[in-house]
This record gives C-alpha cells, sequence and structure tokens, in this order.
C-alpha cells in the first residue's frame, strides 16, 4: 500500500503524467508484487527447506569391489549437477541420503553358435532412505516383491562385447543410471 500511495504523489508532482501511464505503471506494480511468493525453474521440484545433503558410503551385499564406492560418488555427482542440494561431508547436514546395494548381476542375454556371449545384461538393485535432521523420513524406496526377490530401484544395462562393451563400462553406465533414479526420487511429490 505504501508503494501505492508514493505513486500517487509522484504523480501528483508531474502534472505531465498522463492518466493511462499512471495506471499501466500501478498494474506493472500490481502484478510484479503478486507473483512474489513463486518459484519458477526445477527449483521447485526439490523441498526448499533442505539445504545440504550427506551421503555416507552406500553399504554392499555385492561381491563385487568396490561398487557401493562407485555408486555413492555417482550419486553425489548427480545430486550437484541436477538439485538445489550441497553435498557435505559432515552428519550435521539437513539432511542424509543413505543407501544399500542390494543386489547385483549379470545374465547372458544372446549367445552365438561357438557358445560365446554376444549379448550380456548387468542389473542392480539398491534400497535407499533419505531423513531429514530431526529424523523424518522423507523418502524411502519401498521394496516392491516380484517373485522371490524384493528389488528396491532395480536398473540394468545390455553389454554385446562385439561393439566393444565391456563389463565395467555396462556396470559404470547401469550405476549411472541408477544414481538418475535416486535423484528422482529426491523430488517433490505431485
Amino acid at each position: 500500500m505504501r508503494t501505492f500511495f508514493t505513486l500517487f504523489l509522484v504523480a501528483a508532482n508531474f502534472p505531465y503524467m498522463s492518466y493511462t501511464r499512471f495506471i499501466i505503471i500501478i498494474l506493472f506494480l500490481t502484478l510484479l508484487g503478486g507473483c512474489a511468493g513463486y518459484r519458477v525453474g526445477t527449483y521447485t521440484l526439490y523441498n526448499d527447506h533442505i539445504k545440504t545433503v550427506y551421503v555416507p558410503m552406500f553399504e554392499s551385499d555385492s561381491f563385487r569391489r568396490n561398487m557401493a564406492e562407485r555408486l555413492t560418488e555417482a550419486v553425489c555427482k548427480r545430486i550437484e549437477e541436477r538439485t538445489p542440494y550441497k553435498v557435505v561431508g559432515r552428519p550435521t547436514a539437513d539432511s542424509v541420503l543413505t543407501g544399500r546395494l542390494v543386489s547385483e548381476s549379470q545374465a547372458v542375454m544372446t549367445k552365438n553358435k561357438y557358445n560365446d556371449v554376444r549379448q550380456k545384461q548387468v542389473s542392480q538393485s539398491v534400497e535407499v532412505v533419505w531423513i531429514d535432521r530431526r529424523g523424518n523420513e522423507l523418502r524411502r524406496s519401498e521394496p516392491i516383491p516380484w517373485g522371490m526377490a524384493h528389488e528396491g530401484i532395480t536398473t540394468s544395462w545390455d553389454m554385446v562385447p562385439e561393439m566393444g562393451d565391456s563389463t565395467v563400462l555396462a556396470q559404470q553406465k547401469a550405476i549411472d543410471r541408477m544414481a538418475e533414479q535416486i535423484v528422482n526420487m529426491m523430488e517433490n511429490p505431485w
């Protein structure tokens, strides 16, 4: 209201300011003030009460070395790239994202007539819990029963050795896809 009276006094002191110009300025300032509470862009997807995230090393039930370390690194990079959150190295952050690599497997999809592997699939499954500083759960990847196994977030990547793919490359692609899904889970629900 104070702005309105200021503009009214300014308009009264300048007799050359037309009535329509005065109305246009008032409408512009009203619209500008009315949009002050809105957030625009990708930042609207995330909780604005959280500024920092602590990501401890993911636990792993896999027998493959360094899988949990690679997954933790990929998740931290994705959080920094795609979210307004800052990854910090202390548990006193606004929130904590913990995870466990539940399973990691490889399956032969196609063989040639000489019994050589032509296509292999690398699959991974992880369970993730995201809590705030007070211990309230923000998100959890619920295990979904499927057959005899329980899976949280699951991803896979196909490997074709004849195209120059390796097992390590397929594992890294699956880890990158898994990190993408974990960061997607951190978005506000609609």
